[in-house]
């Protein structure tokens, strides 16, 4: 263990001598309150230590020591229905302890010790056999929703079981079983601990291949992200960003959420936490939490535990993943993460890059995002765990030239651009269909052609045709006025309208809207698409613009969104109609022509 004294306090930033024995990354207690902080640079005797709690109060000469371990976090059975800070303390245990106000030098385990889980072993397991990394001992119902698989952890070695687990109530701490590799017999508890800085090891890694429903329908049909997969959704300010992740949060089929409120303010994360334990888990209608891991680091919290808050709740996420679940990180945001970078990289007076920020920015961030992915997990049974990971970012002004937004854009493969018009709009969720895009569609194709339609990729590419003609062609009104338009040019933009108003738009009040299945979007986005070439036909057949225009199969296109979803007939129902009418008009253009 290292011990020094301070010489130095800069913000949450604390320069100490005397530590010949400190590592790179170490946990260092700071001063008598034995403050909790992290080394991130090391000059000769002298170690350059971020705090995770307020220095107010500090000065020089008061002793600092190093705990000889990385930044790690507990990984057990009680994750789930937690809320934690930055550094996985429990914030309903600070509360009790310490009441409104986080107090410093709180040493509270991210695991509740008196707790007792029923423990259920795996029946195949028997004493002497070989067992590997990442094999399952046993389960424990964390929650109505969550089998929680309890396995040998990377960090004891394999071996030989030498005392097989027994069904019993265990605290995380009781031990379950032994395992003997060479002369050193392992003690196995329900918990282990990992430094949140070093991705938890996998056997390999898989190509995303199945998407992430969210039931948002410009999401799913036209930018879809996988399941393994990483998107980034920048914005400016009132956009929207928060409402996005929390409607993923709800609606997506991922097995577990890890919503990370990194940075942001603490109205928003009170309303997260306010909001999120009264949620219902739509697919079983048992409350959201149960299947939830909040993390919350808000504004006004010691600026250095931003960061810790990210890769907490991607270890978290990746501990999960190894059970063989779909887990998704929502954080929000990254620009605050960034932030407190670029004030640590001040204050250690290292050379700024590209607006202050450091210049290992875009390999923190790479580092951050490519912990995602579709993997084959350790252990015998060949178990696969997926882990998306969704970023808000909060450009200046909206502005997606800045760094930490280009910096996204470099590793992730999907981008949901917001738009503040759309969004003053009313317009929601306000991803705007021009500027966003998803690289995941050709991993997807062969999913949607087998399990919603083998139109699908035929049906998205004519309405995405349908949105660019219209934004080429808005730019020809502006100049030159609408009645210069061909007919065919305005039935585009009626076409337009209809997937912008009818498909696009929804709304999260609405019981029938807020969520759509795959089908149900590809039936209306089909029904759409087959006006708009019905429609094209009937111009080349001579039939008026303005009956197409007051078509009544255009009403029901308007209330497709409140079809159930049990009722998928309706949409038969009004592409019939659609045809009849314009076989209608069709007819009569003919006999006035002849």
């Amino acid at each position: 263990m290292g011990a020094g004294r301070i010489i130095k306090v800069s913000g949450p930033l604390i320069v100490a001598e005397g530590m010949d024995e400190a590592r790179m990354f170490e946990v260092a207690k700071v001063s008598e309150r034995e403050l909790i902080g992290e080394i991130i640079e090391l000059h000769g005797d002298q170690a350059y230590i971020q705090v995770y709690e307020d220095t107010s109060g500090l000065g020089p000469g008061e002793k600092v020591t190093g705990t000889g371990q990385a930044l790690s976090i507990e990984l057990g059975p009680g994750l789930l229905e937690s809320i934690y800070d930055g550094i996985q303390r429990p914030l309903n245990k600070i509360y009790e302890k310490a009441g409104s106000y986080i107090t410093r030098g709180l040493n509270i385990n991210g695991l509740d010790r008196d707790r007792k889980f029923e423990f259920t072993p795996d029946p195949s397991l028997k004493e002497g056999q070989e067992i590997k990394v990442g094999d399952l001992l046993g389960e424990v119902k964390e929650t109505e929703l969550i089998i929680h698989r309890i396995m040998v952890p990377p960090t004891l070695k394999g071996g030989i079981l030498v005392e097989k687990p027994k069904a019993g109530t265990y605290t995380v701490e009781d031990v379950i079983a032994r395992v003997k590799a060479g002369d050193e017999t392992q003690d196995v508890r329900m918990y282990h601990r990992w430094p949140v800085r070093t991705p938890r090891p996998i056997a390999r890694k898989l190509v995303p291949e199945v998407p992430l429903v969210t039931g948002q329908r410009v999401i799913d049909t036209l930018f879809p992200i996988a399941k393994g997969g990483s998107a980034t959704v920048p914005g400016p300010f009132g956009a929207g960003k928060t409402v996005v992740q929390h409607q993923l949060a709800k609606w997506s089929d991922a097995n577990v959420i890890v919503y990370v409120g990194c940075g942001e303010r603490g109205n928003e994360m009170t309303d997260v936490l306010q909001e999120f334990p009264e949620l219902i888990d739509p697919a079983t209608n048992r409350p959201l939490m149960e299947r939830t891991v909040l993390i919350a680091n808000t504004s006004n919290m010691p600026v250095a535990a931003r960061e810790a808050s990210v890769y907490t709740g991607i270890t978290i996420a990746e501990y999960y993943r190894d059970m063989g679940y779909d887990v998704a990180v929502l954080a929000d945001s990254t620009s605050r993460w960034a932030e407190a970078m670029r004030e640590m990289s001040g204050r250690l007076e290292e050379m700024p890059g590209e607006e202050g920020y450091p210049a290992y920015l875009p390999s923190r961030i790479a580092d951050f995002y490519e912990r995602s992915g579709r993997v084959v997990c350790l252990g015998s049974e060949g178990r696969n765990g997926t882990l998306s990971v969704i970023g808000a970012v909060s450009p200046p002004g909206g502005d997606l030239s800045d760094p930490v937004v280009q910096a996204t854009l470099k590793v992730v493969k999907v981008f949901w651009a917001l738009e503040d018009q759309l969004a003053f709009e009313r317009h929601f969720p306000a991803i705007g269909w021009l500027t966003s895009y998803s690289l995941y569609h050709d991993n997807l194709s062969e999913y949607m052609r087998n399990e919603v339609s083998p139109k699908w990729a035929e049906t998205r590419v004519a309405a995405m045709s349908i949105l660019q003609k219209e934004g080429e062609l808005k730019e020809l009104v502006r100049l030159v006025g609408l009645d210069s338009l061909s007919d065919t040019d305005r039935i585009v933009l009626e076409t337009a309208k209809h997937i912008r108003e009818d498909f696009l738009h929804q709304s999260a009040f609405d019981d029938v809207d807020a969520y759509t299945r795959m089908e149900k979007q590809f039936r209306m986005l089909e029904t759409v698409v087959k006006l708009h070439r019905a429609c094209e036909s009937a111009i080349q057949k001579k039939v008026p613009l303005k009956k197409l225009l007051e078509l009544k199969a255009r009403e029901g296109i308007a209330r497709m969104r409140n079809i159930e979803e049990d009722k998928m007939e309706k949409f038969d129902e009004i592409q019939e109609g659609i045809e009849k009418e314009i076989a209608g008009y069709s007819a009569d253009s003919r006999q006035v022509e002849a």
